[in-house]
């Protein structure tokens, strides 16, 4: 009886205590994320304040990179935490049938399970802690802030903003234009070179076409002329050429004397005597106070500088994912789908932060806002990336920046392989495919051999309209397979 009496009055004290504990540990998460949230909000009200004004000053850009950081990590943490899959709920859900497949299902009491949602515990008091003391450092700068003038535009929704104008650049950007608009003593001859350089598709060309349209390097430079590779010609760039081409006015201009800048886009390289030709010529031509700016994906330009190069890097996750959140939700608010939302972000790991793949799927998702689609997408992308690497050993999107061929696949047609053999740009002026990329992708298009795609056409400057050259190949498996295929909905079989 004793025994007994000892288990009961045991078990009521386990169960008081842990009723306890979760009484009061409710309640401190949803402090924490609350202050989270409200930290995020003034971190926003800062940076968006900040983007609407003509900043100059280096070291307050600098602190505002520091505070977009930070706020990118404050929502990635909390919409990690919001988001995480909460297995064994919605059981007749189909759309958790079509998710849970994806990876091995934890059980709540899985100590892998507990130690994650402590890990996102630490995540969200890290993120906090760090939005909060940063916050309270830039009240000064706030200050400071009031005193610059104002971009005049349009009170754009976010997701319009982005959409439309250069994501995460404005301290490089107000680099450049510091280098462009500073001047040097008379007594100096020397002809400024500023060489920008990082990966393809990191946005050199899209930062360079921001800074040019500025109105204060409009108003300091009376002609500004862009340069291709197609300008060199065996080794040497055809100067007359590509100013007859780019600006018919631009000999007239250098006789008066007015400044000129000079972009050099090279997708290549450059031999050194070819550019120490070039340059010497452009010294003897160029008017005083002149600029020129090279952009390359190699580093070998860095010697070309007579400043230190800008070097371009690709965006961290926790920014590409409020960009790709940002762009597939737009006016929607992601707390009332989190479901989706939880799709979404699992999405955006996957693509490996690529911006073309982030234009692409976001509008896609946007336009078919259904959870049963969103999942086929999702398995689709996770099939396929996995097949991929087992095979080739390297992700499919790091193949695609650097432009190399990718053996991708058909959401409709599990059948077909679709080859993605080339990616290039055309220019705003040039004429572009009809069939959209995410047609053929996920889509029930019907098409064989090879064909050109069109991608995505870009809203912002330089309005590159980016084309895939592809192929489309019908795969010989065997029915059993094919059946198999078809059933559990994989990419590659």
């Amino acid at each position: 009886m004793e025994t007994f009496l000892s288990a009961v009055l045991g078990e009521l004290i386990s169960r008081s205590i842990n009723f306890i504990i979760n009484k009061w540990s409710t309640p401190l998460k949803l402090n924490m994320e609350e202050s989270l949230q409200r930290a995020l909000v003034r971190a926003q009200v800062i940076i968006e304040e900040a983007m609407g004004r003509q900043i100059t000053n280096q070291a307050m850009l600098l602190q505002l990179g520091m505070l977009r950081d930070a706020m990118h990590r404050g929502y990635y943490a909390l919409d990690a935490f919001r988001y995480q899959p909460h297995y064994g709920e919605d059981g007749n859900d189909p759309a958790a049938r079509w998710f849970m497949p994806l990876s091995k299902v934890p059980s709540a009491k899985d100590p892998y399970f507990s130690s994650r949602s402590i890990q996102f515990q630490e995540q969200l008091r890290e993120a906090l802690d760090r939005l909060s003391s940063m916050i309270v450092d830039l009240n000064e700068l706030v200050m400071f802030l009031m005193s610059y003038p104002r971009l005049y535009r349009q009170p754009y929704s976010m997701h319009i903003l982005l959409g439309n104008c250069m994501f995460g650049r404005q301290m490089e950007a107000e680099l450049v234009i510091n280098f462009l608009l500073h001047t040097k003593p008379h007594s100096s001859e020397e002809l400024d070179v500023l060489p920008v350089v990082g990966p393809l598709r990191v946005g050199k060309s899209t930062l360079i076409a921001h800074v040019c349209k500025d109105e204060r390097v409009r108003d300091y430079f009376s002609e500004i002329l862009w340069l291709h590779n197609r300008d060199f010609m065996d080794g040497e760039l055809t100067f007359r050429q590509g100013c007859a081409m780019n600006r018919r006015n631009c000999l007239s201009n250098l006789k008066k004397g007015k400044r000129l800048l000079v972009v050099i886009e090279l997708y290549g390289n450059l031999c050194e005597d070819a550019w120490n030709r070039f340059y010497l010529a452009s010294k003897q031509r160029f008017p005083s106070g002149s600029k020129i700016i090279v952009t390359s994906c190699s580093d070998k330009i860095v010697k070309f500088g007579t400043t230190p190069a800008l070097t371009l890097e690709y965006m961290s996750l926790e920014a590409y994912w409020y960009f790709f959140k940002t762009l597939t939700f737009g006016s929607m608010d992601p707390e009332t789908h989190p479901r989706f939302a939880q799709m979404a972000m699992e999405i955006a790991r996957l693509q490996n932060r690529s911006i073309n793949c982030a234009y692409i799927t976001s509008y896609l998702l946007r336009d078919n806002f259904n959870i049963h689609f969103w999942c086929k997408v999702l398995i689709f992308l996770r099939g396929f990336i996995q097949k991929h690497i087992s095979k080739f050993g390297v992700h499919p999107f790091d193949l695609l920046n650097q432009n190399k061929p990718v053996l991708h696949g058909r959401m409709a047609s599990p059948s077909e392989d679709f080859m993605i053999c080339h990616q290039y740009h055309r220019f705003p002026d040039e004429e572009v495919p009809e069939i959209r990329v995410q047609d053929v992708l996920y889509g029930s298009i019907k098409k064989h051999g090879k064909f050109e795609v069109l991608a995505w056409r870009s809203q912002i400057p330089p309005y590159y309209s980016y084309v895939n050259a592809c192929e489309i190949r019908e795969r010989k498996i065997t029915g059993a397979k094919r059946k198999h295929c078809m059933k559990d909905g994989a990419t590659f079989c």
